[in-house]
């Protein structure tokens, strides 16, 4: 997830009202003027922040549906954004690999507080790392004191790193090759291409498969698929879009079509290609006690203090969930995604059951951008 949306979401959280706020009541024409505040935000998006194209789908707690869009969801033909079109979730894939642990966990066939070292002997060894140090349930929370792989490619060729297939084991090698991070909470998606070794090692089958039979499959979400080593999207889908300094850091920004890119990078840790539609069945059957025990669904639930300069001084991680305070009380959960190819995505569920899941093809280029897309979650979910 790239620098400048953890920053905003550090900034949009730091500036909302705490939690024991009184919600704001709403307007007799309160179904309208909550649709037209976030037909003006995703507007924001595209007209003041220069982004490509903005959608956003909201759940009502009665299930009903609305959108939002604006901009274009391809820039070469004019085609207009839509909430519909399929996208790259980026680390939104981390919430659907947590459940499948987690119910891996409930069948007993893993165990949270086990070692890596258990399930991976010597993998996660060397360059001051055990593997024999760190549980699973430290990898899943981001507690694990593991670099990220994705700091190690920060800086490489483009034109490679867009057509390379990454193994997991490639990325772990990538990772552990990095400086132990600071802070006992480090957001690192190589926490979860390690989930996935064990769901694999547990399992027999691959990670992907797993979360395909487990999740994907019983929810009927038709429009969510794995990538695999595929450079594109299948069926209708937005293209997405990242800018470049032409001529170095003083030059023009030029907007660049990263539609076309291998996402082996991101593994079960963000490759995931969904729907609006989709994420937001998922997280209203997870939150809904449909996937997981009881038992287990609060342990996912119970979070700890991530970095503020990640999440903001409230900000709070679970097993795969990000929870944060709404300005009109309570606390939002969910899970954010980005994708260097150009995706952004934030979906969150408020504690009455509303729902929002809002994103845009272009990456954006300031806080101030990042920060404007993190609004429109607080415009869906406080009408």
């Amino acid at each position: 997830m790239p620098s400048v949306l953890l920053l905003a979401f550090a900034a949009l959280i730091a500036s909302t009202a705490p939690a024991s706020a009184t919600p704001t009541s709403a307007p007799s024409t309160g179904a309208e003027s909550s649709r037209t505040a976030l037909q003006r935000s995703v507007e924001e998006l595209t007209g003041p922040h220069d982004l490509a194209g903005a959608a956003a789908l909201v759940t009502d707690p009665r299930g009903k549906r609305w959108s939002a869009a604006s901009g274009r969801a391809d820039l070469g033909t004019g085609r207009a954004m839509n909430a519909t079109d399929r996208f790259r979730i980026g680390s939104i894939t981390k919430t659907f690999t947590a459940v499948t642990a987690l119910q891996l966990a409930d069948e007993g066939l893993l165990s949270l507080d086990a070692s890596v070292e258990r399930y991976l002997p010597g993998l996660v060894r060397g360059h001051g790392y055990d593997g024999r140090t760190i549980t699973v349930r430290q990898l899943l929370q981001h507690t694990s004191g593991l670099p990220d792989h994705s700091d190690a490619l920060a800086d490489a060729d483009v034109s490679w790193l867009r057509r390379h297939h990454f193994a997991p084991r490639e990325l772990v090698e990538l990772a552990l090759r990095e400086p132990r991070p600071t802070s006992p909470w480090h957001y690192s998606t190589t926490n979860y291409v390690l989930v996935g070794l064990v769901i694999e090692e547990v399992t027999g089958r691959p990670a992907e498969t797993e979360v395909t039979r487990r999740v994907i499959e019983p929810l009927g979400l038709r429009d969510t698929h794995w990538p695999g080593s595929s450079p594109t999207i299948r069926g209708p889908h937005s293209r997405s879009y990242f800018t470049v300094r032409e001529g170095g850091a003083d030059g023009a920004w030029v907007r660049v079509d990263g539609t076309t890119w291998n996402t082996s990078a991101g593994g079960v840790g963000g490759a995931l290609v969904s729907t609006a539609a989709d994420v937001n069945a998922f997280f209203a059957a997870l939150l809904g006690g449909r996937l997981l025990s009881p038992e287990r669904l609060a342990e996912m639930r119970t979070t700890v203090a991530g970095d503020p300069n990640r999440l903001g001084p409230e900000g709070r991680y679970g097993l795969g969930l990000i929870t944060g305070p709404l300005p009109c009380g309570g606390r939002f959960t969910g899970h954010t995604g980005g994708t260097r190819a150009g995706h952004h995505t934030i979906s969150a569920a408020a504690p009455d059951g509303r729902q929002v899941t809002v994103v845009v093809n272009e990456t954006p280029r300031t806080e101030e951008a990042a920060h404007a897309l993190l609004a429109a979650v607080n415009t869906a979910l406080c009408p």
